[in-house]
């Protein structure tokens, strides 16, 4: 299988995302030992904007300059956490994913100083989350804790924590995985606990759709169970039209006999309703069972919840 000689990876200059993109590097260059990798940072308005992230166009605004280097022909991939990539519209005109990476852990981390646990967290514990989905779970399940907006990457996340702005914090496990800080993890919470967001530790690899020996050699670098999982869940956003202020959660499953499964559920950003939906795929398509529990959970009143909130 031919490769192209150079490859120029599109990311974000945060240390996380480039962090991202030194597995992919490293991955390509098992799967094709002569090919070189070079990395075009880019500053995007989401890295930029530490504000509430619905007045920048929601999460597309982790998304919009990697996508215009992308097209203008700047780089050849971008390289992605899925759970940045909104579901509610298409992938920019012209471009699609290649491969979808072995999946890494979903989980949330609580980081505490002092190392306690969720549940061990005195009364008026501020934590600091920006996302909407935490802050509901834990108004439904930890109402005596405070929830404080915190934007910006782990590592700044970690500095603020550090300087006291907040007691707590929540972060991705894969996150803190792949920037080498699992040393700050109090708890692991299960995914009853925090159920997390679609495509929670995935990262995606786009291509411009016309350029077909990238997207030839980097197909290689994909998981097909973690494909399937996330085909399911983005459709099941996508049926939802969940928008970045709209507590949506949940994930998908192959079991060991490569049955598939999801779990999904919307929440007001109270936590005081929590919509649930879990099915198996059966004979389904992974498309169909991602349809099939949004259309469980619209019957259960979903879009009333989703369209009732400001964004």
């Amino acid at each position: 299988m031919s490769a192209p000689e150079l490859i120029r990876i599109v990311s974000r200059d945060s240390p996380m995302a480039l962090a991202q993109v030194e597995r992919v590097r490293a991955e390509l260059a098992a799967l094709h030992p002569g090919v070189r990798t070079e990395v075009v940072p880019v500053r995007t308005t989401g890295d930029k904007w530490l504000g509430d992230l619905s007045q920048v166009e929601g999460k597309g605004a982790f998304t919009k300059e990697v996508d215009a280097a992308l097209l203008s022909g700047e780089a050849d991939l971008a390289v992605h956490c899925v759970k940045d990539v909104p579901a509610d519209r298409p992938l920019p005109a012209g471009t699609v994913f290649a491969a979808f990476l072995k999946r890494d852990d979903i989980r949330d981390a609580l980081v505490h100083p002092g190392g306690l646990t969720l549940d061990e967290l005195p009364e008026g514990t501020r934590v600091g989350t920006s996302s909407v989905r935490r802050v509901a779970q834990l108004a439904a399940t930890h109402p005596h804790l405070t929830c404080v907006p915190f934007r910006g990457n782990a590592n700044r996340r970690l500095a603020k924590l550090a300087a006291g702005e907040a007691d707590a914090l929540l972060l991705a496990v894969s996150g803190l995985e792949r920037i080498g800080r699992t040393d700050v993890i109090s708890e692991v919470l299960s995914t009853e606990t925090m159920m997390p967001p679609i495509g929670a530790g995935v990262l995606a690899l786009q291509c411009r759709q016309d350029d077909a020996e990238l997207i030839d050699a980097v197909s290689g670098l994909g998981d097909p169970d973690t494909h399937r999982e996330v085909t399911a869940e983005r459709m099941f956003l996508h049926v939802l039209q969940g928008h970045c202020n709209s507590p949506i959660a949940g994930y998908a499953r192959v079991d060991r006999s490569g049955e598939l499964a999801l779990r999904g559920c919307v929440f007001t950003p109270d936590g005081k309703v929590r919509l649930n939906a879990h099915e198996w795929a059966g004979r389904l398509d992974p498309a169909t069972l991602g349809t099939s529990v949004a259309v469980a959970l619209l019957r259960q009143g979903a879009r009333e919840i989703i369209d009732g909130i400001a964004h």
